[in-house]
């Protein structure tokens, strides 16, 4: 059964936006703090963002001022809004939820320059 989805990636010009959402079966999502990392090719994952349940947010300085977290309780979805990109930022996107341990299939997000 399928616990996490990410959705939202694909080609983009650089600066140009991307929103990804990460949808959870509601039985993981419920008071979870859900986390975004990225793999970029040939690189390690990296953080780059948290929401807690209450909406408090952590993002990584790497990123900050470019990408913000949210989510929607009532869709069991976290997005990750992300502005200015570059080519950089092309990796696989990843959400978590740790509780569990929790991962998904990754969205791949391809900056062209």
């Amino acid at each position: 059964q399928v616990q996490l989805v990410e959705s939202g990636g694909g080609l983009v010009q650089h600066g140009g936006s991307l929103r990804l959402s990460c949808a959870a079966s509601r039985n993981i999502f419920s008071g979870a703090t859900v986390y975004w990392f990225r793999q970029p090719p040939g690189k390690e994952r990296e953080f780059l963002a948290l929401i807690t349940s209450v909406g408090n947010t952590n993002v990584a300085d790497s990123v900050k001022g470019r990408f913000t977290i949210s989510r929607d309780n009532a869709k069991n979805t976290v997005y990750l809004q992300m502005n200015g990109l570059k080519s950089a930022d092309t990796a696989v996107y990843y959400c978590n939820i740790a509780r569990g341990n929790f991962w998904g299939q990754g969205t791949l997000v391809t900056v062209s320059s």
